[in-house]
C-alpha cells in the first residue's frame, strides 16, 4: 500500500557529523552533541529550537532520553525505536509524521558511537539465539557471509564480484578527504586479505570507527527560508521479516524487494530518474544483493552488474560516492551517514566527487542480520 500524502511535507535543513574515525577521550555522547552543534549551525537553528528528538544507539536501553538529557532538550516528542542501521530512515518518516502532525517544529535525528577509541573493537549487540548457538556464529558478519555464499551457489556470483564492490567503494574514498580509509586498494588486495567468514574477507567487511551524525528536519513550508537548499522526503517506506538470519525466508531475497518500490511509488519516481544511489554496505554482498531487491537488475544478476567496473568513480552509476561503510566510516550503525552524503551531494556540497545538478537520490539502510530494510527518496526543490 502507498499513501503519498507525506511526499514533499518535511525536509531535511541541517546536516553534521563529528568524531570521524577517532575521538580518543570522548564518549559517544560527546560527539553526538558536536555532531548535532554542527547541524545546528549549518541551518542556522540553536539548541532551544529542537522540540522533536528521534535517536537509537548501540548500548542504551533509552538512547532518544540519553540524547536529550545530554543535550538539555525539553522535546515534545522523543522517539527512540531501535531497528539497527536503518534505524534512522525510519526515523525519518516518524520525524515527517510528528512535523506534519504538529507535534513538533524542528526534529533531530542523531546517532554516535565510539566504539573504536572505546571498546577497540566492534561491538555486537546481538544476543545468541539457542537455536543458532550450537554453530558458533560471529555476528553480524556470519549472517552476511551465509547469504553471501548461497548468492554464489544459487547464482555464480564469485569472489571477484565482492571484491569489486569493496574497490569501488575505494575510488570514491580517494576523493574524499574525510574518509577513514584512503589510498590504493585492488580485487587482488581483496581476496588476498585475512579471511573473518568465508567468504569474507577483512576488506569485504566494513570499517570499524567512531563517529556521529546528526540531522535537522522542519515543515517543507518552513524549510524554504533557510539559509542552504533543502533535500525534501519524497518517498519513505520501512520492511521487516525476520530478526535473525535463520529465520530469514529466503537467503538471497530482503524486504528491500517491497520497501524500494513503495518508496518509489509515494515519490513518483523510477530507476532512470535517479542520480544517486546511497545503499548500506556493511560487507561487499549487500549492495549486490540490494541492486537486485531495489529493481536496478534482475534477481541473481548482481554480480555481473558490478564486474564491468561501473559502480567506481566514472564508471557511471554514481553508487556511495562518500566511499560508504567499507571505505569512509562505519561507527557500529551506519544509516546516517548516507542520508548526510545525499543531502551534501543535492546541495552541490562534495568538492572532487560531487555529481554533476544531482536532483534525487535513493537512500537504502539495512538493520539487523538483513532484517529491517526502510528506502528513503530524496529531492532537491525542483522535484516537487
Amino acid at each position: 500500500m502507498v499513501n503519498p500524502r507525506l511526499r514533499g511535507t518535511a525536509a531535511i535543513v541541517g546536516v553534521g557529523h563529528g568524531g570521524i574515525g577517532a575521538a580518543p577521550g570522548r564518549t559517544a555522547f560527546d560527539i553526538v552533541g558536536d555532531a548535532t552543534h554542527a547541524a545546528l549551525a549549518d541551518c542556522g537553528l540553536k539548541l532551544s529550537d529542537i522540540d522533536g528528538v528521534f535517536a537509537a544507539t548501540m548500548v542504551n536501553s533509552m538512547p532518544a532520553v540519553n540524547v536529550v538529557e545530554y543535550l538539555g532538550l525539553r522535546p515534545r516528542v522523543t522517539e527512540g525505536t531501535n531497528t539497527g542501521g536503518s534505524s534512522f530512515l525510519a526515523h525519518l518518516q516518524w520525524a515527517a509524521l510528528a512535523l506534519d502532525a504538529g507535534l513538533c517544529e524542528v526534529a533531530l535525528i542523531t546517532y554516535g558511537s565510539n566504539q573504536k577509541t572505546g571498546a577497540g573493537k566492534f561491538v555486537s549487540t546481538s544476543e545468541i539465539v539457542p537455536f543458532e548457538a550450537p554453530y558458533k556464529p560471529r555476528y553480524p558478519v556470519s549472517a552476511y557471509a551465509l547469504a553471501a555464499a548461497r548468492h554464489m551457489h544459487e547464482f555464480g556470483t564469485t569472489r571477484e564480484h565482492l571484491a569489486e564492490v569493496a574497490v569501488a567503494a575505494r575510488t570514491w574514498a580517494n576523493l574524499n578527504p574525510e574518509a577513514c580509509a584512503r589510498g590504493p586498494l585492488s580485487i587482488g588486495d581483496v581476496l588476498a586479505s585475512r579471511m573473518v567468514s568465508d567468504p569474507l574477507t577483512v576488506r569485504d567487511c566494513c570499517l570499524v570507527t567512531d563517529g556521529a551524525g546528526a540531522v535537522i528536519m522542519t515543515r517543507a513550508d518552513r524549510a524554504r527560508d533557510f539559509p542552504k537548499p533543502p533535500a525534501y522526503l519524497l518517498g519513505v517506506a520501512a520492511e521487516n521479516w525476520h530478526r535473525w538470519v535463520s529465520s530469514m525466508p529466503d537467503l538471497t531475497t530482503t524486504a528491500a524487494s517491497r520497501s524500494g518500490p513503495r518508496a518509489m511509488a509515494m515519490a513518483g519516481v523510477g530507476h532512470a530518474d535517479l542520480d544517486l544511489v546511497m545503499l548500506y554496505d556493511a560487507f561487499t554482498i549487500t549492495p549486490i544483493m540490494f541492486l537486485e531487491d531495489l529493481g536496478f537488475c534482475p534477481k541473481g544478476e548482481g554480480g555481473r552488474f558490478v564486474a564491468d567496473g561501473r559502480l567506481r568513480h566514472g564508471g557511471g552509476f554514481a553508487l556511495n560516492t562518500n566511499g560508504g561503510g567499507l571505505s569512509c566510516v562505519h561507527p557500529g550503525m551506519y544509516g546516517l551517514f548516507l542520508l548526510i552524503e545525499a543531502v551534501r551531494q543535492l546541495r552541490g556540497e562534495c568538492g572532487a566527487r560531487q555529481l554533476d545538478r544531482p536532483k534525487l537520490a535513493l537512500c537504502h539502510g539495512n538493520g539487523g542480520h538483513w532484517s529491517s530494510q526502510v528506502t528513503a527518496i530524496l529531492g532537491t526543490g525542483e522535484t516537487l
